[in-house]
């Protein structure tokens, strides 16, 4: 929600500054940075449901994953004018900071418990 809402900003701020090819590359990195972003979040949500290694492995690949895409996105739209390329990487790079932020405040406001609550059955005095 934070980098939606981030999105919409870098695509006004993009349009006052200029015009519609930097509105368009503006909104062309929201989506790219809230797609590679739920990319991870749904792949390593899912690999906690096996085990902390495949966790683990979930967000390497990702991570990995997400590097070459971006390099195949550079090559593929090198030459391209019909976006702003600097209002597209400039909400890049704003978007990245902001959705690394939520998630650091949203880690730091969990509640994760570091020893059992409650002793599981058949243990305990």
């Amino acid at each position: 929600i934070p980098s939606a809402l981030a999105g919409l900003v870098a695509v006004a701020a993009s349009m006052a500054l200029a015009g519609g090819k930097g509105a368009l590359g503006a909104a062309i990195g929201t989506v790219v940075v809230i797609a590679f972003f739920a990319i991870s979040v749904l792949a390593v949500s899912y690999a906690s449901r096996i085990s902390a290694q495949a966790m683990f492995a979930a967000a390497i690949f990702s991570y990995i994953f997400k590097i070459f895409a971006m390099f195949a996105m550079v090559i593929a739209f090198e030459g391209v004018t019909a976006w702003n390329p600097k209002a597209f990487a400039w909400s890049v790079i704003a978007l990245t900071l902001v959705w690394i932020g939520a998630e650091i405040r949203a880690t730091v406001k969990a509640k994760t418990f570091y020893v059992d609550p409650e002793p599981s059955a058949g243990q305990g005095p």
